[in-house]
């Protein structure tokens, strides 16, 4: 009965550790590989979903019809065979009038990585943020040892309590970790929730700033250097965009700790002083009149 109390304890220290604040919000940066300068960039596709096949029968012969998402019987290694058959005869295509030609691509290339290195906003979000994650993980291990020795106690008075006197100690025990789990876990959610909102902003600048150098140099088509596998300088937008970034967005505004960007009202997201390099952290900001208990 202790061990469950120890593997609840330790579940609170695999919420934080698996948790990485400026990891999880560095890569909400664009992730398209292309945009077209003064254009809206096109959706991303949602990702293609399985459709059915056929699971082999036991001899190897043809079997029952296998739904995306059925874990029973069928083929676990990965896939069949592609089929093999006649296709009935192709549909004829209706032609297609000549329509305006496109003009030539004019390319430019832009590292985004590379800007975000720069992005004074960015790096003194990331380590703000990423103070958050660590101060998570001190407070998610120190309750680990807390609920141990709990539990360890119990199990030396055990022999000294009665059945009700156990049978409520283990009850408290018990709550303890999951109440403990539950501040974590909101822990965790709102310091993700403020990366997202501190990439958004950076974000918006950050393109607005590349469609502006794109077009004072006549390029009509940006790609993420991260796709391309070799380019010269010449084609490089990335330190005329980090420059943009640097002088439009020195600083972006980052909720205060332990308060989600989606209860920040508009007239208090204004106002919020912003985090620099030289001002005080975002955690020690005035707390609002009722912030989220901590453990």
């Amino acid at each position: 009965m202790v061990q469950k109390y120890i593997k609840s304890a330790g579940a609170l220290v695999a919420l934080a550790m698996a948790f990485q604040a400026a990891p999880a919000f560095a890569q909400q940066a664009p992730n398209g590989e292309w945009f077209v300068p003064g254009q809206a960039r096109p959706a991303a596709p949602p990702a293609p979903r399985p459709g059915p096949r056929m699971a082999p029968g036991p001899s190897g012969g043809p079997g029952g019809l296998v739904l995306p998402g059925d874990q029973g019987g069928g083929d676990q290694s990965g896939g069949l065979p592609a089929l093999q058959v006649q296709l009935p005869p192709a549909p004829e295509l209706p032609p297609i009038p000549k329509g305006q030609a496109t003009p030539a691509a004019i390319v430019g290339i832009l590292s985004v990585p590379d800007v975000l290195r720069v992005s004074t906003a960015y790096q003194t979000a990331y380590k703000e943020l990423n103070l958050r994650g660590q101060k998570l993980n001190e407070d998610a291990q120190k309750e680990q040892v807390a609920l141990r020795d709990l539990g360890q106690t119990l199990s030396g008075e055990r022999g000294k309590l009665s059945p009700e006197q156990v049978r409520s100690k283990e009850k408290e025990i018990t709550d303890r970790a999951t109440e403990a789990q539950r501040r974590f876990g909101e822990r965790n959610r709102i310091i993700q929730e403020a990366g997202q909102y501190v990439m958004m902003q950076i974000n918006r600048t950050m393109e607005q700033g590349a469609q502006q150098v794109a077009l004072s140099r006549g390029i009509n088509l940006v790609l993420n250097r991260a796709q391309i596998l070799g380019t010269t300088a010449d084609f490089d937008l990335t330190p005329a965009v980090a420059e943009v970034l640097n002088k439009a967005l020195p600083t972006v505004v980052v909720p205060p700790d332990g308060v989600s960007p989606l209860a920040m009202a508009q007239p208090a997201a204004a106002k919020a002083a912003p985090v620099s390099a030289t001002a005080a952290p975002a955690s020690a900001a005035a707390a609002p009149a009722k912030p989220p208990a901590k453990p």
